[in-house]
């Protein structure tokens, strides 16, 4: 955890207030929520020092961006950021072990990657992913990163059909430009998977390529929480603003 970050938090809404774990009860508040989310109900493998806590690695490198419900007390979404310095310190941005980020290695001084997203599942109306992408704007903002990157999950219980026409539909229209494409690690072979299916964008997807990001390339196949993942990248200076304000301001 940057204690020098651990003071930044938003205005509290009427339900939800967003702001920064400032130290590691808080910290594992999000862990549970996220092993709730991705080895209860998505079924991950995850391997955890914690039971019943999504712990790796990163953890106490990163930022851990919380949305709790002021009735319950409860955390309800969050986001982990791993800014520049802190993958550094910690050797690799997350998304280093499913792809080569080689051609973004000019970009690193200024990027910031995120992760690890999820919101509770009686949470789901929208509100708190839009309290989580105030806190995420605020952060950028603040701290002066032009690069977010990330990995985007779709799940693999079709076989990956659904992934290869979300990436399809998305490289025509949301495709990086040659300079910014990455190589997965352990490619899905969207060639070889339904190519008449036209899948609905997951709505996180869609809501991402709306506010300007780009997909870097092919997904790759994360079998730990068997996922087909997208890296998406979003430059703020190509930030949607009109799209933005419905959630940021």
């Amino acid at each position: 955890m940057l204690d020098v970050r651990s003071h930044v938090q938003t205005v509290p809404t009427s339900r939800y207030h967003v702001s920064l774990a400032v130290d590691d009860r808080e910290i594992h508040e999000a862990q549970r929520l996220r092993y709730k989310v991705f080895a209860e109900e998505m079924g991950a493998r995850l391997s955890t020092i914690l039971p019943g806590h999504d712990i790796d690695l990163y953890d106490p490198f990163c930022d851990h961006l919380l949305v709790r419900d002021l009735a319950s007390g409860e955390v309800v979404g969050t986001y982990r950021i791993l800014p520049t310095e802190a993958a550094r310190r910690v050797g690799s941005y997350y998304s280093e072990q499913e792809f080569d980020l080689t051609r973004l290695n000019f970009l690193r001084p200024r990027m910031a990657e995120l992760g690890r997203s999820c919101v509770h599942p009686a949470h789901r109306s929208g509100s708190v992913i839009a309290r989580l992408w105030m806190g995420l704007a605020d952060y950028m903002t603040r701290y002066g990163y032009d690069y977010l990157v990330g990995c985007a999950s779709i799940g693999m219980a079709d076989g990956g059909h659904i992934a290869a026409s979300v990436y399809r539909q998305l490289s025509n229209r949301h495709l990086a430009p040659v300079e910014w494409r990455t190589t997965p690690r352990y490619r899905l072979p969207v060639e070889s998977l339904d190519d008449g299916l036209t899948a609905t964008l997951p709505p996180l997807i869609k809501g991402y390529t709306r506010m300007g990001a780009m997909v870097c390339g092919e997904p790759a196949w994360d079998p730990d929480f068997n996922t087909a993942d997208l890296l998406l990248l979003l430059p703020m200076a190509q930030l949607n603003h009109a799209y933005a304000r419905r959630f940021i301001g």
